[in-house]
């Protein structure tokens, strides 16, 4: 690949890991995967300083404003990000440079917490405004109703100022994060992938209850600006601020040498995994106000300061045991089961251990002590195993012959490494069928959780998919044995199966479980047949005819509705009187029929799910990212790099109200 062409790739690349962190709060990659896309970036226009243009990532700071906790306002002072640095010659390489243009400079070493700026206004020592950082120069977001309820912002001080302008990381303690995590799961809701996550999503949303609730906490780190006095140093500062009643990052340590410093940073990483809350590095600043002033900053970082990023963490673990579970379509999957360990703020206890070839591959066997780590700060997995701790006796772990369920004989699928059970009637195997048909996504069966259909496979009462619809008629034996409760509970359950027969057959199908078609595709199918009994007689041919479904999909779709115990399954769905044909949704039309569709940006009226469901409705198809068969770009404000590449390829960019303009034409 050619320069210019690696750089635009990367260039795009990073912009859209910038747009999931900074206004997703969703990253899907490492810090230091990030810190190694950014380096190669920064490289690469060092030597093609003909590259750089204003929208590069290297000269942005941060994300975009957004309006979903509150109106945007202005910064009275930036909120710069700092340059990162991996190694020690880095850390000394910039101490020297600090001593080389000052006169004996003081250095102070603090935790870089992981969480989200915001900054704190106070005038006459009376709270006023909270903020996020926003695009990091000109604006952020107004959080001051979440900002009151977060228990260590102080609303008023004792020993006020005219004007004083604190920034700190707002972030949640892992104790909370795991209450929150805890309450979500018992809610049936989604749950939180890290603390930092959470704490950037419950700062922005609308319901001040929900934030005091899941309990934020926040660590000033600078006093950015302050009218009616002056401090001459950095620890000056939050001196003040510890009288006040402010929390300012624990453990700073004053410094003056690289020695000093780098020994600092070191303390600092040794301790890291006994703190009650998630740091990602250490940050190195001078303390004199004075020094700071005389540097400066850039337009993204200030001169006076550097960001120290640790090596991903990783902790080592002995492995106890290794269990064998064998999941929906037969597929056996083992998983190794350790002491638990703390990383990135969540105990981890397990690991995937995919299939025979990944654990040749490590040669791993119960009692081996192994390094693992979290992919993307959110999956855990396992690196390496520490062969010097390898006690004697242990042996590389060997996936049975037979499955560990019903006993059947496995075999091996072709061109591939999965290892699978061929009975259809493995009790393992139809727990996880029923579990995905009554799932959300599917026939959406409210109550119906995993524990009651264990229980019912395992007494028999559920072989197959149809055998729920059949439920009612052992409802007296159900109550006698409480297997889903007492009567009012069972009768819920019941009803709640009762109702899921007028379910859309887009959803039947996304029920089966059919590999390769999931929601959308199931969509895409049914409104070509309308009816399963149509699908079901349709040929290759007829179906590779559908929009986004291949030879492969429509291959594992012909391959299932010629099984005969499937069709046999599906006559009994009939009888029970279950919904087979597409429901068509009121106002819904072609107009769309043949465009695809991105949305970006924030929409005046409606959410991007709305606008998705709406295309969609109108016979639209909406993707995630631009490329040259986007149709139209539905941009909204702050739409970012999205735009950018849809002008770059000539894609027709349009407003919310031309989009509905469009339905009217």
């Amino acid at each position: 690949m050619n320069p210019i062409d690696r750089y635009q790739e990367l260039t795009e690349t990073i912009k859209g890991h910038m747009e999931r962190y900074y206004d997703q709060d969703a990253p899907t990659i490492t810090d230091q995967e990030y810190d190694a896309l950014m380096q190669e970036l920064k490289a690469m226009e060092k030597e093609h300083p003909e590259f750089v243009t204003p929208d590069s990532p290297t000269q942005k700071v941060g994300g975009s404003a957004k309006r979903e906790a509150g109106v945007l306002v202005r910064h009275n002072v930036p909120m710069l990000s700092l340059s990162d640095v991996f190694s020690r010659e880095e850390v000394f390489a910039f101490v020297e440079d600090m001593r080389e243009q000052l006169t004996d400079p003081e250095f102070v070493v603090e935790y870089k917490i992981d969480g989200l700026s915001m900054v704190l206004r106070y005038e006459d020592g009376v709270l006023k405004l909270a903020e996020t950082r926003g695009d990091g120069i000109n604006f952020g977001e107004d959080v001051t109703a979440n900002a009151k309820v977060i228990r260590d912002v102080k609303k008023k001080l004792k020993q006020p100022f005219p004007y004083l302008e604190l920034r700190g990381e707002v972030y949640m303690t892992n104790e909370d994060f795991t209450k929150v995590n805890e309450r979500q799961e018992m809610a049936g809701k989604r749950m939180f992938a890290n603390p930092r996550n959470c704490a950037a999503g419950t700062l922005r949303q609308l319901d001040t209850a929900v934030t005091k609730e899941r309990g934020l906490s926040m660590f000033v780190f600078n006093i950015q600006q302050v009218r009616g006095g002056a401090f001459e140093t950095h620890t000056q500062g939050y001196e003040y601020l510890k009288k006040q009643g402010v929390r300012v990052i624990e453990d700073y340590r004053v410094c003056h040498t690289a020695e000093e410093v780098w020994d600092a940073i070191c303390i600092i990483g040794e301790n890291r995994g006994n703190l009650p809350y998630d740091i990602d590095g250490a940050v190195v600043k001078l303390n004199r106000i004075a020094d700071r002033e005389r540097l400066g900053a850039t337009s993204k970082v200030p001169k006076w300061a550097v960001a120290y990023k640790y090596p991903p963490e990783e902790k080592e673990a002995k492995i106890l045991d290794i269990e064998v579970s064998v999941g929906r379509t037969g597929r056996i999957t083992p998983t190794a089961v350790f002491e638990p360990v703390r990383l990135c703020g969540t105990s981890v206890s397990r690991a995937t251990l995919h299939n025979q070839d990944f654990i040749d591959q490590l040669d791993v066997g119960i009692g081996d002590y192994v390094k693992v780590y979290k992919s993307g700060e959110i999956i855990p997995k396992i690196r390496e195993v520490v062969k010097e701790r390898r006690a004697a006796g242990v042996k590389r772990f060997q996936l049975p012959d037979t499955c560990p369920v019903c006993g059947t004989k496995t075999v091996r699928e072709k061109d591939t490494a999965d290892m699978k059970c061929p009975s259809p009637n493995c009790p393992s195997q139809v727990e996880r069928r029923i579990i995905n048909f009554v799932s959300r996504d599917a026939m959406d069966i409210k109550g119906f959780g995993t524990v009651y259909i264990e229980e019912l496979v395992r007494r028999g009462f559920l072989k197959n998919i149809a055998d729920i619809f059949t439920l009612r008629e052992h409802r007296e034996q159900l109550i006698e044995e409480g297997i889903i409760g007492k009567e009012k509970n069972t009768d819920k359950l019941l009803d709640a199966i009762e109702g899921a027969k007028q379910r859309d057959a887009y959803q039947l199908l996304t029920g089966f479980g059919i590999p390769n078609v999931g929601k959308a595709a199931a969509k895409a199918v049914m409104k070509q047949f309308g009816t399963i009994e149509k699908l079901a007689a349709a040929d290759m041919e007829q179906l590779v005819e559908v929009p986004d479904i291949g030879e492969v999909s429509a291959g594992c779709i012909r391959s299932f509705f010629t099984d005969a115990d499937n069709q046999h399954m599906i006559r009994r769905l009939m009888d029970a009187g279950v919904n087979m044909a597409r429901i068509a949704q009121e106002g819904e039309s072609e107009r769309f029929s043949g465009m695809t569709f991105v949305i970006t940006g924030t929409l005046p009226e409606m959410d991007r799910k709305q606008a998705a469901e709406l295309i969609e409705k109108n016979g639209g198809k909406v993707s995630g990212s631009v490329s040259k068969k986007t149709t139209c770009l539905l941009a909204g404000e702050n739409a970012g790099s999205k735009l950018k590449k849809a002008q770059d390829l000539g894609v027709r960019v349009i407003s919310e109200e031309e989009l509905r303009q469009m339905l009217k034409a």
